[in-house]
């Protein structure tokens, strides 16, 4: 009679490290132990903190064997390097060692279940070098029971070590911490996680290509636990090959729901084009395929968080990006300037989280996505009031938009724009979003009379911007302009008076008594930055 077949382990329990040689990503910390059990300087409490999946309960058992680790002649000592084979080896492996106890605190919050560990750590071990106790997410336990382990846990007997894991270590009191040699677990980077994932998939005789395993490791979050769950589900997804299954890039992104990121990036080009009846078709489309609105917003986010990234000059690829994507979002950031893009990233903030509390979410979703395409390339409050303040006769229009599409422009073709400020809000609109940026923060002005334009540069003014600019006015207004450097007096650049406005408004708020007197009371406080704004606006 044949043997039954072993039941399946998940990847995540078989492929937990059994050695500190196999815990990735936490050399600092696999050596701070190593040199402290060499020395026989061992701390009597340790305390892992990180994210889930990085190893916090796997090191505590770690920790355990290296202690209580006898050799494989019975004659050894603490070690970091555990030989696996002695009893307590593999006892505590097992889960079944005597003196190593492990708790869970979350269901075991109360004082009861801490005052059986203070009565029973009077006792020696019964056959190991050290009784360990081992508590798993400790920030779980109630305030009566923190305060009974206090005093054992600052003088325990010599023969007891406690082991500590949470992932949220500022739930746990500081007189706790402070009894304890704290080890921050950091996320595993993606490269290592990959690595990781080959050997996995080699040892389970599977077939992955590289882009699929970095795309795993990518959406692990720096999780080992997590990347080897969705690594499971890959395999269980991927098509069987010629004796072995093939885990794909393309399978992957189609598991994670990354396919979806084109759709996504269909409905932010319909947002920035204004096309009001297409993009709340698009929105109900996508919704009808099971995509929840709070995932669209959220998508939407990434997207511009991605282009601003990429407009700073940060390198953004990643395994997860299509060669369509990295050209979408070039263009963006080559025609979007850092004001519209903050613009939009304030205005779908606040609609990610009405549509999070909302009652009807797919309502609330086109409410926020009309609101943002009618409102991201509209003047900041600042600029509408010193518009108004002058009384242009582009400020009206530059403060409306039509009901029926993307906000007007304040200078279409034909029509010469009234102010500087006008002129370069047109530019905005019109797409031009690299010259008005360089005409907001570079360009002082001395003389503006359309179509005549002086200007005095400020050293970070490229120096083709006049051939640049010279077209770009001239397809915007239809006229032919007359642009000049000039070397008399000129206004500061908007930027530079923008500044200078956030400053007199800051020094005004710190003059009043109310601000005089909270910053006295409390020396080392800051004063908010939404105050300062919302003082220069007002």
């Amino acid at each position: 009679m044949s043997d039954s077949p072993q039941p399946y382990r998940v990847l995540a329990r078989k492929y937990r490290p059994r050695s500190f040689s196999e815990l990735i990503g936490q050399d600092a910390m696999v050596q701070t132990l190593g040199n402290a059990i060499r020395r026989g300087r061992l701390a009597h409490a340790f305390l892992m903190t990180g994210v889930r999946g990085v190893g916090k309960t796997s090191t505590a058992r770690l920790i355990a064997k290296a202690l209580n680790c006898v050799g494989p002649d019975g004659q050894g000592g603490p070690t970091i390097d555990p030989c696996g084979i002695c009893e307590p080896c593999r006892a505590i492996a097992e889960g079944r060692h005597i003196d190593v106890v492990e708790m869970d605190a979350a269901s075991h919050t109360g004082v009861d279940d801490v005052r059986e560990i203070i009565e029973a750590v009077r006792y020696a071990a019964v056959s190991a070098r050290y009784k360990i106790y081992i508590i798993d997410e400790v920030h779980m336990l109630s305030k009566n029971a923190f305060n009974a382990l206090l005093k054992t846990l600052e003088e325990p007997p010599a023969h007891v070590k406690f082991l500590f894991a949470t992932t949220e270590v500022n739930k746990v009191p500081v007189t706790v911490l402070s009894r304890c040699q704290r080890f921050d677990l950091r996320r595993i980077p993606a490269d290592l996680l990959a690595t990781h994932f080959a050997h996995v998939v080699e040892a389970e005789s599977v077939a992955a290509e590289p882009d699929a395993l970095a795309l795993i490791a990518q959406a692990a979050e720096g999780s080992a636990r997590d990347g080897l769950s969705i690594l499971d589900q890959a395999i269980a997804h991927a098509e069987m090959g010629e004796g072995a299954p093939l885990v794909t890039a393309a399978q992957v992104r189609e598991m994670l729901g990354l396919s979806d990121r084109g759709a996504v990036r269909r409905l932010l080009a319909l947002l920035l084009e204004g096309e009001t009846t297409t993009l709340l078709s698009a929105v109900r489309d996508l919704y009808a395929l099971g995509i929840e609105p709070l995932a669209l917003m959220r998508g939407l986010m990434e997207l511009v968080h991605a282009v601003t990234l990429l407009k700073a000059g940060r390198d953004i690829a990643s395994p997860g990006q299509s060669a369509e994507e990295r050209e979408a979002l070039a263009d963006w950031a080559a025609q979007l300037g850092f004001a519209p893009l903050h613009r939009l990233w304030q205005l779908l903030l606040k609609g990610h989280d009405e549509v999070a509390s909302a009652v009807l979410p797919i309502e609330s979703c086109e409410m926020a996505l009309l609101r943002v395409m009618h409102a991201a390339t509209m003047p900041d409050p600042g600029e509408i009031a010193r518009m108004l303040r002058e009384g242009g006769p582009a400020a009206g229009a530059a403060a409306a938009a039509p009901s029926g599409g993307a906000p007007a422009s304040s200078a279409p073709a034909g029509r010469l724009p009234g102010s500087f400020a006008d002129l370069i809000e047109a530019m905005w609109q019109r797409g031009k979003g690299q010259l008005a940026q360089e005409l907001h923060d570079c360009v002082g002005l001395v003389r503006y009379a359309p179509p005549q334009l002086d200007y005095r540069p400020t050293p970070q003014l490229p120096s083709d911007f006049s051939a640049r600019l010279l077209p770009a006015l001239r397809e915007l207004t239809g006229v032919a302009w007359q642009v000049a450097q000039a070397d008399g007096p000129a206004e500061p650049t908007l930027l530079e008076q923008e500044q200078r406005r956030a400053a007199d408004a800051r020094a005004r708020i710190l003059e009043t008594p109310v601000v005089k007197a909270a910053m006295a009371a409390f020396p080392d406080a800051e004063l908010d930055d939404k105050l300062e704004r919302w003082s220069a606006e007002a």
